[in-house]
């Protein structure tokens, strides 16, 4: 059984690495258990992506390692 987490009162935090045009924009949220929120800056009230701690941990690395490129 998964249990979501409540996300009514979270703090989003915009990534680093987003442009500064407004244009693509990712906001995550820190210190949620066991997973890591991540939405579109730009659609405040749209989907949030609940992504496990241990897969956002991979994927941050993979970037900050230069394994993850612009297409």
């Amino acid at each position: 059984m998964s249990i979501t987490p409540d996300l009514s009162t979270i703090v989003w935090r915009k990534s680093s690495h987003s442009d500064g045009s407004g244009g693509s924009c990712i906001e995550v949220v820190d210190g949620v258990l066991g997973v890591v929120p991540v939405r579109d800056s730009k659609v405040a009230d749209g989907a949030v992506l609940l992504i496990p701690s241990a897969g956002w941990s991979a994927f941050v690395n993979s970037v900050k390692d230069g394994l993850m490129t612009r297409s």
